[in-house]
């Protein structure tokens, strides 16, 4: 493809993939507005995120059968449809039952998009430059925490929170022209590919007895997850411990989404020297060493506003690391079923967000210490995972051949 297609493409897939994303962070400032307008707690409002998280992660197993056995395009334009309906129901709701109700038809709608994106990147670039491929669409996707909480900020002073959801509903209307008339088809449909509940299982029992699959889906998944602990708590920690405005925290909030993107440029430096494990064995014990600080600073009182800013500035620099190379060695071994493995990989990435997030909240104590510890507790976990399954999958690797004779990346 030419660079000009190159760039169209990217740009397409990176703005799917930045669906969720946007969706999350774009309504966090609008959280106390959304609470005295429905007459209930920001500890009812926070449900509506863990409700996205859950059907992201659920909608994610749907999405990759129905991929593989009918292309890439026709279950992208329903799940698009799916979002932008259900968020014109969040942006006209009268209660917060009915606000959970829809952001989790929202997340079944948008989720499309995340598992499409990654598996046209598999069906639309050679194995060997997936990585890079993940690198420059989660530089898109870094952006949005930059865009979306400053947006929704003066969004919400100025219109009211109803606002952010419409414009999320036009938003995805262009994306969803774009993809129609500027992205190629990809796979093509696998009429094999059976949607009955056995066949269906069975793929994905294919994609687990990968081990490469397995230990990379288990440490960026575990990893991952820290930003979602920073999502759930930061808006309390910034605007109820700290006092700061909706739209000054929307700029605290793209200050730190700037981490992410610096590093998804170092990552695409870092690539044309160094393997995508070793990347992610570093980031992992520099981001624990970062954690263990920021715990520690924040029990003993050392940190205020701006210090914790910096060093959580440091910490989330490494997911742009992480993220890319993860998502690029779990894809690796996997042409046939890219489809069911993007949606196995990602649906666990959620779930493990919806429990991050729901940690958070349960150990609230007006205090930066939940999110903070939960945040090095993923970056630790990730670790551990690594560490003990290192030496056992490169053994499985060498003497397993992968299916359709795809190299295994290690």
């Amino acid at each position: 493809m030419t660079r000009k297609d190159y760039f169209i493409i990217v740009l397409i897939l990176g703005a799917l993939a930045t669906i969720s994303p946007f969706s999350i962070d774009m309504y966090l400032p609008g959280f106390p507005a959304i609470a005295k307008d429905l007459n209930t707690s920001i500890a009812q409002v926070q449900l509506s995120l863990t409700s996205y998280l859950i059907g992201i992660s659920a909608g994610q197993l749907l999405y990759g059968p129905l991929l593989d056995r009918y292309g890439r395009k026709n279950p992208l334009y329903v799940g698009l449809v799916v979002y932008l309906l259900a968020s014109l129901g969040c942006a006209f709701t009268t209660s917060v039952e009915s606000l959970i109700a829809m952001r989790f038809l929202q997340a079944l709608g948008g989720c499309a998009g995340m598992v499409a994106a990654q598996a046209l990147v598999r069906d639309l670039f050679p194995v060997n430059k997936t990585a890079q491929a993940f690198s420059l669409i989660t530089l898109v996707i870094a952006v949005s925490p930059m865009i979306a909480p400053t947006v929704g900020g003066y969004v919400t002073a100025v219109f009211g929170w109803h606002y952010v959801f419409i414009i999320l509903a036009i938003i995805t209307a262009l994306i969803l022209l774009g993809v129609h008339f500027a992205l190629p088809e990809g796979r093509q449909p696998d009429t094999t590919m059976s949607l009955r509940p056995k066949p269906v299982i069975n793929n994905f029992f294919t994609v687990l007895k990968q081990p490469q699959f397995l230990v990379y889906a288990l440490v960026g998944g575990i990893a991952t997850s820290a930003p979602f602990a920073y999502i759930a708590g930061s808006a309390d920690v910034f605007m109820n411990i700290y006092n700061v405005s909706e739209q000054t925290y929307g700029w605290i909030f793209a200050f730190l989404a700037f981490a992410m993107i610096g590093s998804t440029q170092l990552n695409h430096i870092l690539l044309k020297k160094f393997k995508s494990q070793q990347i992610i064995n570093f980031t992992l014990f520099y981001q624990t060493a970062i954690g263990i600080l920021l715990v520690a600073g924040t029990w003993y009182g050392w940190f205020g506003m701006y210090s914790l800013i910096v060093l959580m500035f440091v910490f989330l620099t490494g997911q742009g690391l992480t993220n890319p190379n993860a998502t690029a060695l779990s894809l690796a071994p996997f042409t046939k079923h890219a489809g069911s493995a993007s949606a196995l990989m990602g649906s666990f990435r959620m779930a493990m967000a919806g429990v991050v997030s729901a940690l958070v909240s349960v150990f609230h104590n007006s205090t930066a210490i939940p999110m903070v510890s939960v945040m090095t507790a993923c970056a630790l976990g990730g670790l551990v995972v690594l560490t003990i399954s290192k030496r056992n999958v490169r053994y499985k690797a060498s003497q397993q051949e992968v299916e359709e004779d795809i190299s295994v990346v290690m």
